[in-house]
């Protein structure tokens, strides 16, 4: 039954490998279990007020919803959309949410245009235009937007790790570990298990990745009972460890299980933004988050499929509407939830790297995500530095697709480049495939090959630019 449902076989896969490439993906992203709480719970709203409406933060209910929103929605993605795709609470995404749209209103109010732009995206899903979006874009620029998520996943890794590191002053943006220098045993753990991985996929060990993760975080688990490492910043002192652990400090936990909180979810209003800012304004908001969660997905899904070899001689993805609509109900349920949009994430791609390609990995990882909310103790088991080394395998393979862009021909070469080096360069999936699109139509109209120019990119460069250009039209507007 299994086989015959997800295609298992088919698709040249095996029930051991599904599973082991949902664990691995739920390694690789369980973190924003813990990371979600500290973006959206510790920021007030417009109202002085911490999402769920109290005076202090409730980073436990944050935590549980995330979870709980994370599990359901990757396992709709499984049965629904056969695909070895997780979703959780958008990064980048709950931080615009935190900043720019809950300090101007009311938690509910912001979860409020989360439900709305997730109700329009499906919309667009359900009328076809997504997939026909998806269908108009060449097949050379998808490979390009897997090649430039590739990067961009290895930074993720890098940064998460420790091992680049934001200087905070001067011309250069970032550096190697603190000041230039590689400090504390977390980086250990991190090149420790870096080179485990490559070692047993020289070796072709089935496993390596998950085999990696668990045998870093043991490692890790004995530095920090040796020496007491701690956290990079102590958030009970404010004071920065450059030598401490990124995020979750990997000790053996003292509980197993806790008592899930889920009051937070049905904590949004409709149409309360509305009555707090001018119209235009709202409709800006809503336009933002619309075309970050459309093209972020996009990306994401193509990348994916690229690694997986899921993808047909089109560039096209078996079951993409079915994916798509997963992914735009996740929108909406994200709100329904108050933790913010729900959308794909590119960490899914660890899973693939581990053998993944049916719907069955993400079953797998949907039901640990599930889990996580009764077990959230053992999430802070795993530390960044045990888990990035994998996103830093994942980019490598993603990166060897770059053979396949014809280099020759400047009309898709110059907009390839721009989505592979813009989307590590600004951390954002969507500033990539915005720059690739509209160089690309700019391009072809110049070297006269108009009609190679799907009428949909025009339009979707054309909101591109609108895009680019939101924060002047919204001073001219406002």
């Amino acid at each position: 039954m299994l086989d015959s449902y997800f295609k298992i076989t088919e698709r040249g896969s095996t029930v051991g490998r599904e599973i082991r490439g949902g664990v691995v993906t739920f390694f690789t992203m369980a973190y924003i279990v813990a990371l979600n709480p500290l973006i959206i719970g510790l920021a007030k709203d417009g109202d002085g007020k911490y999402l769920g409406g109290g005076d202090a933060p409730n980073l436990a209910a944050v935590a549980a919803m995330t979870a709980l929103m994370a599990g359901v929605l990757t396992i709709l993605m499984g049965v629904v959309g056969n695909y070895p795709m997780a979703l959780a609470t958008g990064l980048g995404l709950n931080t615009f949410v935190a900043v720019a749209i809950a300090s101007q209103m009311s938690w509910a109010d912001a979860m409020g245009l989360v439900v709305i732009e997730g109700i329009i995206i499906t919309i667009l899903v359900l009328t076809g235009f997504r997939t026909a979006v998806f269908k108009a874009v060449p097949a050379q620029l998808k490979i390009a937007i897997s090649v430039g998520i590739g990067l961009f996943i290895a930074l993720i890794g890098l940064v998460d790790a420790g091992f680049v590191r934001r200087t905070g002053a001067g011309p250069v943006p970032v550096t190697l570990g603190d000041n230039g220098t590689l400090v504390g045993w977390p980086i250990v753990v991190f090149a420790f298990g870096l080179l485990l991985m490559i070692a047993l996929m020289v070796k072709k060990v089935k496993g390596a990745l998950l085999i990696g993760i668990a045998v870093a975080t043991v490692f890790a688990i004995v530095l920090e009972s040796a020496f007491k490492i701690g956290p990079l910043f102590d958030g009970a002192t404010g004071k920065v460890n450059p030598k401490g652990w990124n995020l979750n400090v990997p000790t053996v936990p003292s509980d197993v299980i806790g008592t899930p909180d889920f009051s937070l979810f049905g904590q949004f209003n409709l149409l309360g933004s509305f009555d707090r800012i001018p119209i235009v304004a709202v409709i800006l908001l809503i336009f933002t988050l619309l075309l970050s969660d459309f093209f972020d997905t996009v990306g994401t899904v193509t990348a994916i499929g690229h690694e997986g070899g899921l993808i047909d001689k089109d560039g096209n993805i078996p079951n993409n509407d079915r994916i798509l609509l997963v992914d735009s109900l996740a929108a909406v349920g994200g709100g329904v939830g108050s933790i913010s949009s729900n959308t794909s994430y590119i960490e899914s791609a660890a899973g693939v790297g581990e053998g993944a390609r049916t719907g069955l990995a993400s079953i797998v990882t949907g039901a640990l995500f599930l889990l996580t909310t009764f077990l959230s103790p053992l999430v802070a088991v795993i530390p960044y530095e045990a888990a990035t080394p994998a996103l830093i395998i994942v980019g490598f393979l993603m990166m060897t697709q770059i053979k396949n862009i014809d280099w020759n021909d400047y009309g898709i070469a110059i907009p390839s480049f721009l989505a592979i080096i813009l989307m590590p360069f600004t951390y954002n999936i969507s500033v990539g495939i915005g720059a690739a699109f509209v160089s690309y139509v700019v391009i072809r109209v110049l070297q006269g090959r108009r009609s190679e120019i799907h009428p949909l990119m025009l339009l979707v460069s054309g909101l591109f630019m609108i895009y680019f250009l939101s924060s002047p039209i919204n001073i001219w507007v406002g």
